[in-house]
């Protein structure tokens, strides 16, 4: 992979829990049974019935989002070759369709972008830690001894997270009780802080694996790759998995002697490592994504569950991945802190014999707000919430990042960056965190926040040939629809200000980006073009932080309106269940 091109890249419960036969972990075939087994609805939707002996929470990619929040899901999620039409690449209709979910239901909201305003404004905000912890300590009422696992993105995306350091997060993990934890952008906060919570904070409170990461002198692991835990008398093993590509989409020079990456070989190790220790069950704790998880289920045997995140896809029920051991689940609990992901496994004779999953919403207007999380909140926001209640302008327009190709707030963002910065062309990361903004709401700075708050958002102005431009929408293409999961990346295309393009995802490298123009005339290859851009993954450079630039633009224009959102033309996309363009 190239990185350079990183410079400018960057309610109702679904009822109908599974419970399928784990061949991979039950050799025992006559004291199973196979096929979906039919629940019977609970009463409430967070009265979710007890079941087996083993049970795990898991939440992910919350992005240090404490309040509740308003999240549009995606409309283009698109899946290429082996992928298409399978989960988690299914939008609107074609979601509810697979997963049998009723059309206009809290679910229906929950799951998919479908009449997002209406919908949000019938059913409210989701997430926030408070309304979190309420649901938290319920499942571990239901289910005494019960773990909850965090799967990291935690301690960014906040204006709080971001000026604390990250202390206001790990703060709230512990509140939380969290038990254990992998990783992605807390290493953004530098290898010297990510050690420092981890010897002091999480000493005696939260577990952090990664059997992934190792020193790059001698290949000795940094963190330990794996517990063990005791649920209710059965020894069941956490092994972590971090975002292998780390040092890519982020910069090196933050995690400067840590080696990162897949490590399926390693990863055998561990699984046979912990079975050998007498764990009767094994869970990877995972910051892959979810098409990297599936193909990881594939490669490695003797895991029960792969409880995942970094994708950000909500997915209600778990994929069975068969592979030379059996069977083994691949689950993926969305972001925002938006779900609570819980697994029930049925453990006998040192085998697990059966499950059920549930992935919760979390409906703040369903779950009262627990009051010392409440309490918490309220005193580590506090210093900062004028600074973060400033309405900078009123939109006309729904805001929202999630999708493939690009949101209006992302859009948003590329017009501050072309007119604050003077250029032709900008490019915005394709993050896939950052909240979105109901039409009629005041745009306040947290809300520019929660879409820019990294630890090197300083704004850059490049004068890039048409070549090198082609060069990188070719290279984040690639990362995005590769046909093989393990040279993807987990991001979203790359936004674009000005520039017109078109794009085939299932071309190959070099051959996805086509029609480049700019004020409607072709894109010359050996001309020079001023590209605006920020979260360089290059040294630490000195310059104005995005928020400000788009806090500018936007106490300028002081409404929003009419947002011409610059999509490419997407060929090739039409009857994907993937794709569901709203416009």
């Amino acid at each position: 992979m190239n990185i350079s091109r990183r410079e400018f890249l960057q309610m109702l419960a679904v009822a109908s829990a599974s419970g399928i036969s784990l061949s991979a972990c039950d050799s025992d075939k006559a004291a199973t049974t196979a096929g979906m087994k039919s629940v019977a609805k609970p009463s409430s939707p967070y009265e979710l019935p007890a079941f087996g002996n083993v049970s795990l929470m898991h939440y992910t990619d919350c992005h240090a989002q404490l309040q509740p929040i308003y999240f549009r899901e995606p409309s283009i999620n698109l899946g290429i070759a082996s992928m298409k039409g399978q989960p988690p690449h299914l939008v609107g209709d074609k979601f509810l369709s697979f997963y049998g979910i009723q059309p206009g239901s809290r679910e229906a909201h929950a799951f998919t972008y479908l009449n997002f305003v209406e919908a949000a404004k019938q059913f409210g905000k989701v997430g926030g830690f408070a309304h979190l912890s309420t649901l938290v300590k319920k499942v571990r009422e239901q289910r005494p001894g019960s773990l909850l696992l965090d799967g990291g993105d935690t301690w960014q995306g906040s204006g709080t997270s971001y000026w604390t350091d990250a202390q206001d997060m790990v703060d709230a993990q512990k509140l939380l009780g969290v038990d254990v934890m992998t990783a992605h952008w807390e290493m953004t906060f530098g290898a010297d802080r990510v050690k420092e919570v981890i010897e002091n904070d999480f000493k005696g409170h939260i577990d952090f694996v990664a059997q992934n990461i190792v020193d790059n002198d001698w290949g000795e692991p940094v963190f330990p790759p794996y517990v063990i835990k005791d649920i209710n008398g059965v020894p069941t093993a956490i092994i972590g998995q971090a975002f292998p590509y780390t040092p890519i989409a982020n910069p090196r020079y933050m995690v400067p002697d840590w080696s990162f990456g897949i490590r399926d070989e390693r990863m055998q190790k561990m699984v046979d490592e912990a079975r050998g220790k007498g764990a009767q069950v094994v869970i990877v704790l995972s910051h892959n994504g979810m098409d990297v998880d599936l193909k990881m289920a594939s490669r490695v045997s003797g895991i029960d569950a792969i409880m995942g995140g970094h994708t950000h896809d909500a997915v209600p029920r778990p994929v069975e991945v068969k592979n030379a051991g059996g069977t083994t689940l691949v689950t993926n609990a969305g972001s925002n802190s938006k779900f609570l992901g819980v697994l029930d496994l049925d453990v006998k004779n040192g085998k697990v014999r059966d499950y059920r999953y549930h992935l919760v919403p979390v409906f703040s207007n369903l779950l009262e707000a627990d009051p010392e999380m409440s309490g918490y909140i309220e005193k580590v926001r506090a210093p900062y919430k004028d600074k973060l209640s400033e309405k900078l302008a009123v939109t006309d327009d729904l805001l929202y990042r999630r999708g493939n190709f690009n949101g209006t707030f992302d859009q948003l963002i590329c017009d501050a960056l072309m007119e604050v910065q003077g250029a032709a062309i900008a490019f915005s990361p394709g993050f896939r965190w950052g909240v979105s903004v109901m039409p009629g709401e005041a745009i306040t700075f947290e809300h520019v926040m929660t879409q820019t708050a990294i630890t090197y958002p300083t704004v850059t102005l490049n004068n890039l040939s048409g070549t090198r431009i082609k060069e990188i929408l070719e290279d984040v293409a690639d990362n995005l629809f590769n046909e093989d999961p393990y040279y993807q990346q987990g991001g979203d295309m790359v936004r674009v200000g000005g520039l017109k393009y078109s794009i085939d995802p299932s071309a190959q490298m070099g051959s996805r980006i086509s029609d480049m123009e700019l004020d409607g005339k072709p894109l010359d290859p050996n001309a020079e073009y001023p590209v605006a851009g920020w979260a360089s993954v290059a040294e630490p450079i000195e310059g104005r932080p995005v928020w400000d630039v788009v806090a500018e633009y936007l106490r300028d224009k002081k409404t929003i309106h009419d947002i011409a959102l610059n999509e490419p033309r997407i060929k090739g996309a039409s009857g994907n269940p993937g794709y569901a363009p709203t416009t």
